[in-house]
């Protein structure tokens, strides 16, 4: 067993500190962002709005195009000219707020790509400290498994802290994809709240594995359980959205205003259901093999699969919380609130698990590393 290098643990736990700092700086910036979204919505409806101009003008002065839509709307067309609506091939759809529930013009599609121009310098300067952040983190976490010759997750603080990588890794990588800045604040505070958990909660010091961890299913096992429970961190964030926006939706369509301003700037509650759905999807495939990868190391560590131990049980209440959820909404219809629900059990339980069963419940998995 190679010695553990202690200082380069230190420049890790140094590197952790300043990442950590970032994504606090990160997470204002989001907040500040989101705190100015009134100016945002207005630069958005005013690029909106100048490209329906844009439209209509080119509607009404090109021949070929006008005799493009009579002739494939037939007698739609005529009924459309009349009440002043025209659809132009390759426009986007001109929805209201009473169309979207959203109180004003749609500034968000279902796809999460934002239909105006309108630059948002305050998000994107947040964005880049998320991916300096990021690579410090990396970092802090790669040095400290270089320094103890092992796997960076052999106890709860490691476990943490590179589950919080893995969910600022996993949110960058998805915004190469689509526009999910307006989830910035709520990650980058989760991601805040779970470094100050690991550092003040469990502080543990760097040291060999315990026996029974060494395994070459540590490698397995455990990886997959930190990237699922990543991708459960932004399911959770997307359900707390949904609620946010299904309830905003349904003043809109009541006539009334007010709440979040900043809700404007969110996708539907719909399109927030959908996506966290095929997240969630991923998520339970990556949780389902870590239920029976650990039951194949139980058997190699004890000699049987199953032992009804804590952890084994909670973790495979998650496993039927998540079961149930996409059952529930894929065959008995459970969409809406209930579905964002059924996700935020889900999450709790995982938060229950990590934090409440491996510190207060004793068992063969009680492996937290936590100082006596």
């Amino acid at each position: 067993m190679q010695p553990i290098n202690y200082q380069l643990a230190g420049y890790s736990d140094l590197f952790m500190l300043i990442a950590a700092l970032v994504y606090a700086a990160a997470f204002i910036l989001f907040a500040l962002d989101l705190a100015t979204s009134s100016k945002t919505i207005r630069a958005l409806e005013t690029d909106l709005a100048r490209e329906r101009d844009i439209d209509t003008t080119d509607t009404t002065e090109s021949p070929v195009l006008r005799e493009h839509l009579v002739g494939a709307g037939g007698g739609s067309s005529a009924r459309e000219a009349g009440t002043g609506s025209t659809t132009v091939p390759g426009a986007r759809p001109n929805r209201t707020g009473a169309d979207t529930g959203a109180g004003g013009s749609e500034l968000v599609d279902e796809d999460m790509d934002y239909l105006g121009t309108t630059a948002r310098p305050v998000a994107n300067v947040a964005v880049a400290l998320m991916v300096i952040a990021a690579a410090l983190h990396a970092f802090a976490v790669i040095a400290r498994a270089v320094a103890a010759s092992r796997v960076p997750w052999g106890n709860m603080y490691e476990f943490c802290t590179t589950g919080a990588m893995l969910v600022s890794v996993v949110y960058l990588l998805f915004l190469t994809r689509k526009d999910i800045r307006f989830l910035g604040t709520f990650v980058a505070g989760l991601v805040v709240i779970m470094m100050a958990a690991a550092t003040i909660g469990f502080p543990t010091p760097i040291a060999h594995l315990q026996p029974a961890l060494q395994s070459p299913w540590i490698i397995i096992h455990v990886s997959i359980a930190v990237l699922a429970s990543a991708l459960f961190t932004l399911t959770f964030a997307m359900s707390i959205l949904q609620l946010l926006q299904h309830r905003r939706e349904a003043k809109a369509r009541a006539g009334t205003t007010g709440g979040l301003v900043f809700m404007r700037l969110v996708p539907s509650a719909l399109s927030l259901e959908n996506w966290s759905y095929r997240i969630n999807a991923v998520g339970f495939v990556m949780w389902t093999f870590t239920l029976i990868a650990g039951a194949i190391w139980a058997e190699a560590s004890w000699g049987r699969y199953w032992g009804w131990d804590t952890k084994e049980v909670w973790t495979f209440v998650i496993w039927v919380v998540y079961a149930g959820y996409l059952h529930a909404r894929a065959t008995r219809g459970w969409t809406g609130d209930r579905a964002a629900w059924l996700s935020i059990i889900g999450y709790s339980c995982i938060v229950f698990n990590f934090t409440i069963v491996n510190t207060y419940f004793p068992g063969l998995h009680s492996y937290a590393g936590l100082p006596s």
